[in-house]
């Protein structure tokens, strides 16, 4: 950023655009895709979704870190909430409690070995973080009622499953890009 003097004698900001800050734009255009699109979806629990754009972030982690995979993560949450109508609604905070918890996951599992940590069980670990996260707002705020880890057992398995299916379907995407097919 290095203010440079314009015709008038005021001073403007440039922001100097990275190749890497336009391939973590193409992917957050990606996941924020597929986020509204799922949004579109009929559940028939709210909070049981596919988590579509998890795949993006998945494949980012294991492709460019956990670094990327925040922004990517984070730019989903916030932009997506804000193109289907959601920021700052209770939606969004649930949301956004669930990327965090699965960022942290992610972070720390990231440090383990990699042969007992691939794609899939990266996957299942960021899918019970987010729906932990997502139980423990819902208790302290919105539901303050223990009646609703009634519902872990429902949430935790929708997590295992579609854990399972999003980590192969990265794990898919991502030996097709290294062309270990």
């Amino acid at each position: 950023m290095t203010p440079s003097p314009t015709e008038s004698g005021r001073n403007t900001i440039e922001l100097k655009v990275t190749p890497d800050d336009y391939r973590i734009a193409r992917y957050a255009a990606a996941a924020i895709a597929l986020s509204v699109a799922e949004a579109a979806i009929p559940s028939p629990l709210p909070g049981v979704k596919p988590g579509l754009a998890n795949i993006v972030v998945l494949m980012v982690l294991m492709r460019h870190g956990w670094r990327d995979a925040v922004w990517v993560s984070l730019l989903r949450v916030v932009a997506g909430s804000l193109v289907i109508g959601q920021f700052l609604a209770p939606g969004f905070f649930l949301a956004l409690t669930g990327a965090i918890a699965s960022l942290g996951a992610l972070g720390i599992a990231t440090h383990l070995p990699r042969r007992w940590f691939g794609p899939v069980s990266l996957s299942i670990v960021a899918a019970f973080a987010h729906i932990g996260g997502q139980i423990l707002l819902a208790r302290l705020w919105l539901i303050p009622h223990d009646g609703v880890f009634l519902l872990v057992p429902l949430f935790a398995t929708a997590a295992l499953l579609f854990g399972i299916i999003n980590g192969m379907v990265a794990a898919h995407l991502l030996s097709e890009q290294t062309g270990d097919n």
